[in-house]
């Protein structure tokens, strides 16, 4: 029997209940998987970024406005560096994600925070205005030294180079000031050197770079550094590459440097993760003084557990949808999808057996009078007296009353019909042995 066919059967009043049922048990279902399985992805995402004139703080109204035009509002707060971020992003509940220089985060098995990739490269960068060229950090030993600020990616590798280099971490001259603070100071001439880890695009980088009475330092032991700390790599900046008029650099400085990576909650929504991947590709994919073109963004290192959706991302691109589809339309398209398989991969069989439970449910009310039907004849093979006779015609009359009040679909009256044809043999039986009494009687002297 059809679903159709089973509809056409029923009664309005039936069909009325069953739509309605069936279309509350749907919008039950679907909000469940909206809300459970696929929840929609937040409008609004907290990031830390660093200080106000630092690379991190740049980057990160880059991906403001990346995400604005998709409808999600990312609010920005800034502060002393990965360290303090770091320390947000396990402490604040608040806070989504952040960027942490590589080597702060050492949780291979973390699991409440994952990295989305390698960012940019960004370079240990010292500036000074020493009166020879700063070729070993021992030459700083009594000098007035800005590390950045307490916090910050710059303070930590600042006081390992210098600790590896022989300076004590207590020595008079070091200065935890950073940022626009420390570049002033060093303009100024009450800081004699000044550490920055940052990328080439940084405001406080490029301003030094350019600034007259103002040099790199060109360390000739970087690569013991890089061994020493395995979080560093090091890396040439070309001679001109800042200017190829002056030549600046005059030659080629052998620079260390981390990876700046942008790493978020576990519990991130995936479809803002591959928001942030794509607008990653566009702000970081280009070529610069430390990449290749299409080099950056990169799952590199394993500070912390990479992003299962991140590694899809890198390895097949975004996803399907969000490469024909505007973001919201893409997401409200695979939460469809999602909650609307599970509902077809339901309901196909239902529908197939809803009407098999329909037939088995209206055949039972007629094999149910069989079955009394059945144990009134076993009665009177059991008991045929005259005086029998009619209390099983009486039962036997309220069986095919009932019968005949009973309303059944018009696919189930020919088995209606059967029943009362059988009602009728029974009958006759009665009837001839009520007959049969009768005449025994009569022939009785």
């Amino acid at each position: 029997m059809s679903t159709l066919r089973w509809f056409k059967d029923q009664s309005g009043v039936v069909v009325a209940v069953t739509v309605v049922t069936g279309f509350a048990v749907l919008a039950l279902s679907f909000w469940l998987l909206f809300s459970i399985v696929r929840p929609a992805p937040p409008r609004s995402v907290t990031m830390m970024t660093g200080t106000p004139a630092g690379g991190y703080a740049m980057f990160a109204e880059r991906y403001r406005a990346s995400l604005e035009r998709e409808g999600i509002e990312l609010v920005l707060r800034p502060s002393s560096g990965s360290v303090e971020n770091l320390r947000a992003l396990k402490t604040d509940s608040t806070v989504d994600l952040a960027f942490i220089q590589s080597g702060i985060a050492h949780e291979p098995d973390s699991t409440d925070l994952i990295s989305l990739g390698s960012m940019y490269f960004e370079p240990a960068w010292i500036f000074h205005r020493l009166d020879a060229p700063l070729t070993r950090l021992a030459q700083l030993d009594g000098k007035r030294v800005a590390m950045g600020e307490p916090g910050s990616g710059t303070h930590l590798l600042a006081l390992q180079m210098l600790a590896a280099s022989g300076i004590p971490l207590n020595a008079e001259g070091l200065m935890t000031t950073g940022g626009e603070q420390a570049t002033q100071a060093l303009f100024d001439g009450r800081v004699d050197a000044l550490f920055v880890i940052s990328g080439a695009e940084s405001p406080i980088v490029r301003t030094l770079l350019h600034a007259p009475g103002i040099e790199l330092a060109e360390l000739t032991h970087t690569p013991a550094y890089a061994r020493r700390m395995p979080h560093l790599e090091t890396v040439v900046l070309p001679a001109g590459s800042i200017d190829l008029v002056d030549i600046s650099p005059p030659r080629d400085v052998t620079l260390l440097g981390a990876t700046a990576n942008l790493v978020a909650r576990s519990d991130l929504h995936p479809a803002i993760i591959s928001l942030l991947l794509q607008a990653a590709r566009d702000i970081h994919g280009g070529p610069g003084l430390f990449q290749r073109a299409g080099e950056y963004p990169v799952l590199l290192g394993r500070d912390l557990p990479p992003s299962s959706v991140a590694q899809r991302l890198y390895d097949a691109g975004p996803p399907f949808l969000q490469r024909y589809l505007p973001f919201w339309l893409a997401i409200l398209v695979d939460r469809l999808l999602i909650a609307l398989l599970p509902l077809v991969a339901i309901m196909i069989p239902l529908m197939r057996i809803l009407p098999a439970l329909y037939s088995w449910r209206m055949r039972s009310r007629i094999y149910r009078w069989y079955g009394e039907l059945k144990f009134l004849e076993r009665r009177i093979e059991q008991d045929a007296s005259d005086a029998q006779i009619d209390e099983y015609i009486a039962q036997l009359d309220r069986i095919e009353e009932r019968a005949n009040h009973r309303r059944v679909p018009l696919s189930y009256n020919n088995e209606l019909y059967t029943l009362r044809e059988h009602i009728q043999l029974v009958r006759s039986r009665l009837q001839h042995l009520k007959d049969a009494h009768a005449r025994a009687r009569h022939a009785s002297p």
